[in-house]
């Protein structure tokens, strides 16, 4: 087996089963698993994976993780993967027919991460290109990213102490530079990244900043450098910022106009960016300021 693709998922089983379905038609792809880590899911989530199976396009296996931990339901499917390749993707994303041999011929090279575009969408039926605005530098992002299973393995996995939103793919990604692994950017491994207007609601948004905010502490606790203050906002000017220019009638101001509906779009999308920095900074210089360990 040369790739295992591996999909974390929590209930959402509608998503997940075009995510798989995507998967049928690929052109020359090399031979490939995919295993289902389900993270706790009270939906159908567990059936559309055995529906998935049963028609045979490819082999699909589900591994079960009740505590909600991406990095621990991921580490689930590591462990009963059988490819040489782990290819991450998320389970709103549509994949092209090329897809997998993307991924395949870019790692002609031994020992390296590759990331593909992500290109986000707000509909299945929405398909561009991708476009210099997809490029990234992000080390590993787990919506697309592949690396070799031992390359994993040799530095322990995924750290399941991040079990809020955001930081684990990234600190992962910093232990496998530590350890001498390159890097690729794969511009024909793209992927779709479906994000529609009603899922992708203020509250939502509000939701994983303020995660990813908590998780920072522990990334930043890991990893104590000047390169990751300034990755996760950790910096003077900032917290700073934070703690004296951010009050919460200024959010408010800032949420009311993202939730405007006389507002123009640009205005409002200003506004919900606006809003969001500013609670992520807020929540970050709290969670910083907290004990270790707390």
């Amino acid at each position: 087996m040369r790739i295992s693709v591996v999909i974390a998922t929590k209930d959402r089983a509608s998503y997940l089963t075009r995510a798989l379905a995507s998967l049928e038609g690929q052109i020359g792809a090399p031979s490939f698993e995919v295993i289902v880590a389900d993270n706790g899911s009270s939906d159908d989530t567990k059936a559309v994976a055995q529906r998935q199976s049963e028609r045979g396009r490819y082999p699909v296996r589900y591994v079960f993780e009740p505590e909600p931990n991406r990095g621990k339901a991921r580490n689930r499917g590591i462990a009963i993967a059988q490819g040489y390749l782990m290819l991450f993707v998320d389970d709103d994303v549509q994949v092209p027919p090329g897809f997998l041999a993307a991924h395949e011929t870019a790692h002609a090279t031994t020992n390296l991460v590759v990331n593909g575009p992500i290109i986000n969408v707000s509909s299945y039926d929405v398909r561009p290109k991708s476009s210099v605005s997809n490029y990234s530098r992000a080390f590993l992002c787990t919506c697309n990213a592949s690396v070799p299973k031992h390359a994993i393995d040799a530095v322990g996995g995924f750290d399941e102490i991040f079990h809020l939103y955001g930081w684990e793919d990234t600190e992962l990604g910093v232990r496998l530079r530590e350890s001498g692994i390159g890097w690729r950017f794969a511009w024909d491994a793209y992927l779709w990244h479906i994000k529609p207007p009603t899922d992708n609601t203020l509250e939502a948004q509000t939701r994983k900043v303020l995660e990813r905010a908590r998780m920072a502490r522990h990334f930043l606790d890991k990893q104590p450098s000047q390169r990751a203050r300034m990755a996760t906002g950790a910096h003077r000017v900032n917290l700073l910022r934070a703690r004296y220019l951010l009050p919460d009638s200024l959010l408010a101001i800032y949420a009311g106009i993202a939730t405007s509906e006389r507002a123009p779009q640009f205005v409002r999308s200003l506004a919900r960016a606006q809003f969001l920095d500013g609670m992520y900074a807020r929540e970050l210089a709290r969670a910083l300021d907290e004990p270790a360990g707390a």
